[in-house]
């Protein structure tokens, strides 16, 4: 069937689908204005793809480039929670296997929390291995939220059941024997540590959703313990919860000071 068979509609349904390039060639000559339309969209929608598939394997360059020199096994290591006044700081590891193709994954900050959600089931299912990390807000206070940071991590990468041959680090170096490699922005680089911070991610906002239940005064189900204005009014209404941390400030110029 020819373009001149085929109705606007007909045509759409076929560029749903995967069109010849015989069928293009033909639509290219169509004079009608919706077959026109209907075709713009559709190059420009395969552009987006493209432009999907070519970012996505540049942040799994560095994961493939240990393949390739016989180190199979590469988890890429994230924490969140750095910031907030209340909760915990989440870390998340996971080595992907080498045909993961979840074009979506990347840093977790880029996402929306529903597509965060809808990753987070996908790498469950589809990663050789994944493990979290936490470390609470009172163990923070006391070794402060870096160390705190690093010491997730690593309960992360121990808790793995599989033992990673090579880990890859968002700019924080590790306690442990297995080689690292940091990199500045890591969760925007690779793929792996991407997967770690969506994780980690939504570990985190679950746990924070769960504790909005306990202390509904300071609105952690939508600030996820930061400092924004209702918290911090919440504070000031209420006095700080067994989850604040106060060696942060503002509370610690008014808890410790």
């Amino acid at each position: 069937m020819t373009k001149v068979n085929l109705t606007i509609a007909q045509i759409k349904a076929e560029l749903a689908q995967h069109p010849t390039a015989v069928l293009l060639e033909e639509l290219q000559l169509d004079q009608r204005k919706g077959v026109q339309q209907a075709l713009k969209h559709y190059l420009k929608k395969k552009a987006q793809q493209a432009e999907l598939v070519k970012n996505f394997k540049a942040r799994f360059k560095y994961e493939q480039g240990f393949w390739q020199q016989g180190v199979p096994l590469v988890a890429g290591v994230d924490e969140v929670g750095r910031g907030p006044l209340a909760g915990p700081v989440v870390a998340a590891a996971v080595i992907l296997p080498h045909d993961f193709s979840l074009l979506a994954v990347n840093d977790s900050k880029k996402l929306t929390a529903h597509k965060r959600e809808e990753l987070y089931a996908k790498i469950l299912t589809e990663a050789l291995a994944v493990s979290v990390g936490a470390v609470n807000n009172q163990v923070i206070d006391q070794i402060n939220i870096y160390q705190a940071a690093r010491v997730a991590m690593l309960q992360a990468v121990d808790g793995l059941q599989i033992k990673p041959q090579q880990l890859i680090i968002d700019a924080m170096q590790l306690e442990t024997k297995i080689p690292q490699l940091r990199l500045v922005k890591a969760d925007a680089k690779s793929v792996s540590v991407a997967a770690a911070s969506i994780v980690a991610k939504v570990c985190r906002d679950h746990l924070m959703s769960f504790y909005a239940k306990l202390y509904p005064e300071y609105d952690f189900a939508h600030n996820d313990g930061y400092g924004t204005a209702k918290h911090l009014q919440g504070i000031a209404a209420h006095g700080v919860t067994p989850l604040h941390r106060l060696t942060f400030e503002p509370l610690r110029s008014q808890y410790l000071e």
